[in-house]
């Protein structure tokens, strides 16, 4: 089995907090690029090469308005992130469960 390119694998895509961050800002809607890079401390070409790396995972759609390009959310390809997490709830109960028991043993 082939392993999807860097730009196309949505763990890599986020993996960087400034991507997490933008898509966060997108839940709340579709944005021109200069409103998602309002809060952010980089140039408007750095934010486009992440927006590039989210909409090639999949993550973040495009369309043309006017002279503008309006990105949109598109939270499907994190339920691939939400299924490898939750193999890992069983493990973190057993854990907080332990915990839980060595306390009310051990005041």
């Amino acid at each position: 089995m082939s392993r999807p390119t860097a730009s196309a694998d949505v763990f890599q895509a986020i993996a960087d907090p400034t991507r997490r961050a933008i898509l966060d800002r997108l839940r709340s809607g579709e944005q021109p690029v200069k409103q998602l890079a309002e809060p952010f401390e980089m140039s408007l070409p750095a934010i486009s090469q992440h927006l590039q790396i989210l909409c090639n995972a999949g993550l973040v759609s495009q369309q043309k308005a006017g002279r503008q390009r309006l990105y949109r959310l598109n939270p499907v390809p994190l339920q691939q992130v939400s299924q490898w997490v939750s193999r890992y709830e069983s493990f973190w109960q057993q854990k907080l469960d332990a915990l839980g028991t060595y306390l009310e043993e051990n005041p």
